[in-house]
């Protein structure tokens, strides 16, 4: 599982991860975080590159942060 760079928005500090699978392609998530609280979001894609994964888990989390949809 890899974790790349934490981005801040905000308030919070998003980290996209990604996960390879055992038929070679990646799962895509993300942390939320603001203070002692964080909030991780599985999505259900399947990529063909952990960098592309990342990339879709970062511009996800930056949309729920965004448009206020951690409550």
């Amino acid at each position: 599982m890899q974790s790349p760079n934490i981005h801040h928005v905000g308030h919070y500090l998003v980290t996209p991860i990604t996960k390879a699978t055992d038929c070679g392609q990646f799962l895509a998530s993300v942390s939320i975080r603001r203070g002692m609280h964080d909030r991780v979001f599985r999505f259900i894609p399947l990529f063909d590159s952990a960098a592309r994964a990342g990339v879709y888990a970062l511009a996800q989390g930056r949309l729920f942060v965004q448009r206020n949809e951690l409550v």
